[in-house]
């Protein structure tokens, strides 16, 4: 079943973060606004943010989700995201 992205239209930066460090993933870099996140498995994800507080359009949640981070919709409900 696809993941429904406009339920996660209201989803933070802050959260998105929670989840990624929650699922494994750790901070490898930083520099200004970029924040790169790596995986033990080597998925990895660069985040671009302007405030912890933004949300991010569905086209860029898609990218993340589906083809950085790869998690499915039972991912995304036991990260708490869903």
């Amino acid at each position: 079943m696809p993941i429904d992205y406009k339920r996660l239209r209201s989803l933070t930066a802050r959260r998105l973060i929670r989840a990624l460090k929650k699922d494994g993933f750790y901070e490898k870099k930083r520099k200004g606004g970029t924040h790169l996140f790596k995986h033990p498995d080597r998925r990895r994800t660069t985040i671009y943010l302007h405030s912890m507080g933004q949300t991010f359009a569905i086209g860029t949640l898609k990218a993340i989700i589906d083809q950085q981070v790869q998690w499915k919709e039972a991912d995304l409900e036991r990260l708490g995201l869903l």
